[in-house]
């Protein structure tokens, strides 16, 4: 208690003449320290106040409130304010939330909301108001402003940000679509990417009738439009612009040549535009091909949290999102859940066939056979992970995904299995030091689960491999290509050597 008073009195002025106007008034429970400030919020813990000082969190066992904003100690009210992307916010949010309410014996009400949408959760024997909820749609500079400076908690992002936390919300798959009598077969991502820029302005530039593209774009200042600016390198070409998916794709559906992105959940009356990559691979928005981040246009969805705490029923729900109640709740929106999934690797037989296609003249009869002898029998995990550009760090989604693959194991999910940590490269540069660097980046990746992992056993560890370009997931011609054949692949093949015995414990004196 002396340390924290100390912490305290550093903190704060010995007076009050200084804070006439604010809410409430915090005194330490000796009498001789004073802090005034506007109440931000109460976590039945710590309260957090905005003061002449800055953003401040105390300890309420150390204090006594005063003033009618002061909180009910006994049952107080959390204050829960989401902001940011207005398409996942107004699908997704109230689902997840009624789940979660609803999972711990509470009552989720929506309530009335000038914008966005609002609902308090409830205890169902007394009837008191246990949290207030509410989602206001902003774009994403608004809305980092908003939990920076207190005025909100959470942020719903497509995109990750080095000021703020990221959790893992859901997934969605960004899609090209036309109105549905649109007569184009497919189209390359070259292609699109020429279209979007404005390169592209007859349909026949995409294989298409002899006709002008019209270009149609959510906002620049939306979540969506900037993760898809990002992807591509370079803003969009002047478009009809909507204020939300919803409204994109309607409009879409209504223009017979009409094009534009919109995320997987949100076709509506629009038809969805097959896509190739530049070679002709294939490109399937599949849910695990999203998940693993196969697809070149997946777009995962976070929620952003403050370097600040925040209230406990906020931290609840971020840990509820990893709950497979969480994932129903995500996927009856019509977002794809990040539960892990799982398929054959000799279901996989497109991928072995770009593997035989496109495999560069350094790729070896050799190099192929190997890689068919490891695959043989083994099925292959959506947890994929990636690096930063230009790092040997892995990416946000693949962070995540590494803490997944550590409570997995710590769970004995791989009874009589084994599992590989599979390097792949794109195919620049020559063929040995590819399989050097795809087998580096599979050692880095174990070697991150070994540090967040430590009490893993030696046989629960997964081996590594390294096999260069051998299997290319899309074209190197395009910078997206190249990054989406460096990666690391999770695959599990069966085992049933015994685990290695228990160290002897030594004998009591």
């Amino acid at each position: 208690m002396a340390g924290r008073a100390a912490i305290f009195a550093a903190l704060v002025l010995f007076g009050t003449g200084a804070a006439l106007a604010q809410d409430v008034t915090l005194i330490s429970r000796e009498g001789n320290i004073v802090l005034n400030g506007t109440l931000q919020g109460f976590d039945g813990e710590f309260y957090r106040l905005d003061t002449a000082y800055g953003p401040l969190t105390v300890d309420a066992q150390g204090v006594i409130c005063d003033g009618p904003a002061c909180p009910d100690l006994i049952a107080p009210k959390a204050t829960i304010r989401l902001v940011g992307a207005p398409d996942a916010g107004a699908r997704l949010l109230p689902g997840l939330l009624r789940a979660f309410a609803e999972g711990r014996g509470l009552i989720y009400a929506p309530t009335e909301a000038a914008t966005g949408w609002a609902a308090t959760i409830l205890d169902p024997a007394t009837g008191k108001v246990l949290a207030d909820l509410s989602f206001q749609p902003l774009s994403p500079d608004e809305a980092a402003a908003a939990v920076t400076e207190g005025r909100a908690e959470l942020k719903v992002s497509a995109m990750s940000d080095s000021d703020f936390g990221a959790r893992p919300l859901a997934l969605d798959a960004l899609v090209p679509i036309v109105a549905p009598d649109n007569p184009t077969p497919e189209v390359s991502t070259v292609d699109l990417v020429r279209a979007l820029t404005g390169e592209a302005t007859n349909w026949a530039d995409l294989g298409g009738p002899d006709m002008p593209l019209v270009l149609h774009a959510l906002d620049p200042a939306t979540d969506v439009q900037r993760a898809l600016s990002e992807r591509l390198g370079q803003p969009l070409a002047k478009a009809t612009t909507h204020p939300d998916l919803a409204s994109l794709a309607a409009a879409v559906a209504h223009d017979p040549w009409a094009l534009a992105i919109t995320g997987r959940s949100e076709i509506g009356a629009a038809k969805s535009l097959a896509l190739a990559d530049s070679c002709g691979f294939p490109l399937l928005p599949s849910s695990i091909a999203v998940k693993a981040e196969d697809y070149p246009l997946a777009l995962p969805l976070f929620l952003l949290t403050p370097p600040r705490r925040l209230p406990l029923l906020a931290r609840e729900f971020l840990e509820f999102l990893a709950t497979p109640a969480a994932e129903a709740a995500v996927a009856e929106a019509g977002y794809i859940d990040r539960s892990v999934e799982r398929a054959p690797m000799t279901q996989d037989g497109l991928r072995l066939l770009n593997a035989i296609q496109g495999a560069g003249e350094d790729v070896t009869l050799a190099d192929l056979k190997r890689l068919a002898e490891v695959m043989d029998g083994a099925d292959r995990l959506s947890l994929t992970f990636r690096f930063q550009e230009g790092t040997s760090m892995l990416d946000a989604t693949s962070q995540e995904n590494l803490l997944q693959l550590a409570r997995l194991i710590a769970a004995d999910r791989f009874p009589a299995q084994a599992l590989i940590l599979a390097g792949f490269s794109d195919g620049q540069g020559e063929a040995a030091a590819n399989r050097a660097l795809s087998l580096e980046r599979a050692q880095r990746v174990a070697a991150d689960l070994a540090a967040i992992a430590p009490d893993l056993r030696p046989d629960e560890v997964p081996r590594v491999e390294g096999f260069g370009e051998a299997l290319p997931m899309a074209c190197d011609e395009t910078a997206v290509g190249r990054r989406l054949n460096r990666r690391v692949e999770l695959w599990v093949v069966p085992d049933f050597a015994p685990p290695p015995p228990a160290a002897a414990k030594p004998a009591a004196p």
